[in-house]
């Protein structure tokens, strides 16, 4: 015990000692041998040294305590958790991270340069005997959490984006990083290059605020540096997908909320959930985002929030599909890709629409998971299309194909109030729709077509196929195309929204639903050459398209021949 409290006294007065002698224009050469001139007063500009900081290893309060007095360390301010560190010694040792007890401290420094800095002090409870011994034997030795840091004086993403390229050039690599919600502040780790002269190996930058967009890229340079550490997030996806549904079936979102924090234990008495259980669930869904914790205890962020059930685009529906019959369609991938069946129908039995259909519940959750990708249409785009039909003297049509329970008629009528509206689909989701459609006040303006494709009414000005394609070869889409072909007049416009594959391969959420629509459906994304010809085929023309949020594209249809204005 004495050894252990000597041993991390000792390295925290060393560390005390390098936070009082340096300064940012002397510390940034020795970090990054090389740098001088206008970069270096670029840098020195827009971050500014902050800290050293170490990780400690108490048996408890009473020891820690010790440790920060010996060295004339004052704590000022409360301790707080710490996510990033605890994260990373769980992923480094293959521990829960529940069973990691780390908090952060802060006590305040003054430099000889009188400047205000502090030591950063990460303090991992180790009971005498405890498990964790080995753990803080190899991280005294290693020291792979001590490091310098710098505060970023501009926290805006083209800065930081300039920050991490300099670090780069100078030999700094990615070596993490993450965003805290506990003081809504987000950290760039860096491991410098072997001839650093600071006796440090890593340095930080830290910034307030959200900055999880810039550092999205900062970690795929990193993990592509780890490749073990990469697979096992990629293999761990299933996890995430259980935990969101898991949540969404207990009624935790709608028992939470953004403003006051709820305790695990008040949480489990509201949804009947075992309390120590659902604190574990809770921690894993503040690693991703969709809750946080503070003093009075968890509540929904803003990503968490999306799963209530009134949101005013409640993904609540798509979360249970996709951690509910999806989910178990999915584990069939293999199958399809080995045999060419839809893997659904290999573990359902039948194709996903009949097996919707014979439950009623499951069919309502399936129409409301389908509307719930309206936030394709957030903010609702006014296509020319449709404000040209608006603004016709006499009214106008817009004919909403297989347009489920009406979520997407429903947005363009409000918006265009001088629109007249039609929906064609199934007899169980007309009457979700009616509902829906008549609850908003548009029931005078819309009429109802239980029916197919091949039932498609001849007087609109506008039709709409709205995520339709994509569930379908291309046998069956010349088919729907062609219906949609005769039923048009000729100078009605056809606004087919799809995702579309990118001919780059770049990112996409197409790639990704090209999958499922393989496993789980039979049908497929496409490039929009691919669209092109199937429009042709079906005596179509396209004219344009127009992107939308969530990778989402507008293609704007006409009849070959026909007029464009």
């Amino acid at each position: 015990m004495i050894t252990t409290l000597s041993g991390d006294t000792t390295r925290l007065r060393r560390t005390v000692d390098f936070v009082k002698e340096q300064d940012t224009a002397t510390l940034l050469p020795l970090l990054l041998p090389g740098v001088d001139g206008p970069e270096l007063r670029a840098l020195a500009e827009r971050c500014r040294f902050s800290h050293a900081a170490l990780l400690v290893f108490p048996s408890g309060d009473d020891e820690l305590n010790a440790t920060l007095d010996d060295c004339g360390l004052a704590v000022v301010e409360p301790a707080r958790p710490s996510v990033v560190v605890r994260d990373r010694l769980a992923l480094r040792y293959r521990r829960p991270a529940a069973d990691l007890d780390v908090r952060i401290l802060r006590p305040p420094v003054q430099g000889r340069d009188g400047a205000r800095r502090m030591v950063e002090v990460f303090a991992l409870t180790v009971a005498p005997g405890s498990e964790l011994d080995p753990i803080a034997a190899q991280e005294r030795e290693s020291q792979s959490e001590a490091h310098v840091a710098f505060d970023v004086t501009a926290p805006d993403p083209l800065v930081l984006r300039g920050l991490c390229a300099t670090f780069a050039r100078y030999g700094a690599v990615p070596d993490g990083g993450g965003y805290n919600p506990h003081e809504n502040g987000t950290v760039f780790y860096f491991g410098l290059p072997a001839d650093t002269k600071a006796g440090y190996s890593r340095v930080e930058l830290y910034v307030p605020g959200d900055h999880r967009d810039v550092l999205a890229a900062h970690l795929d340079e990193h993990r592509a540096r780890q490749p073990a550490e990469t697979l096992l997030r990629l293999l761990t996806g299933a996890w995430t997908t259980q935990a969101l549904a898991a949540f969404t079936e207990l009624g935790a979102p709608d028992a939470l909320d953004g403003e006051r924090g709820t305790h695990p234990a008040e949480l489990a008495r509201i949804t009947g959930a075992e309390p120590r259980n659902l604190a574990t669930l809770l921690r894993y869904l503040t690693m991703l985002g969709a809750v946080t914790e503070a003093h009075d205890g968890f509540r929904l962020t803003e990503v968490g929030a999306l799963l209530r059930t009134n949101a005013p685009v409640s993904m609540r529906a798509l979360a249970l599909m996709y951690g509910g019959p999806f989910y178990r369609s999915f584990a069939g991938l293999g199958h399809t890709v080995r045999t060419g069946q839809v893997a659904f129908e290999h573990v359902f039995g039948e194709n996903h629409f009949d097996h919707f259909a014979r439950d009623p519940e499951l069919a309502e959750l399936f129409d409301q998971s389908m509307a719930a990708g309206s936030a394709m249409f957030d903010p609702l785009p006014l296509h020319p299309a449709l404000t040209r039909a608006a603004e016709a003297p006499d009214g106008a049509t817009v004919v909403d194909v297989a347009g489920g329970n009406g979520e997407l008629l429903g947005r363009l009528l409000d918006a265009h109030p001088r629109l007249h509206g039609v929906l064609l689909e199934r007899p169980h989701a007309v009457e979700a729709a009616r509902h829906r459609l008549e609850q908003a006040g548009h029931g005078a303006r819309c009429a109802f077509v239980e029916g197919d494709f091949a039932d498609l009414p001849d007087n609109g000005d506008v039709y709409v196929l709205s995520r339709i394609l994509h569930d379908w070869d291309d046998e069956r889409c010349r088919e729907i195309l062609r219906h949609c072909a005769r039923a048009m007049p000729d100078s009605a416009d056809l606004l087919v929204v799809e995702r579309l594959l990118p001919t780059d391969g770049s990112f996409s959420l197409a790639t990704a639903w090209d999958l499922h629509m393989m496993c789980n459906v039979g049908g497929q994304e496409r490039q929009v050459g691919h669209y092109g010809r199937l429009f042709t085929d079906a005596g179509l023309t396209l004219v344009s398209r127009t992107s939308l949020p969530l990778d989402g594209h507008v293609l704007h249809v006409r009849k070959a021949g026909s007029p464009l204005d």
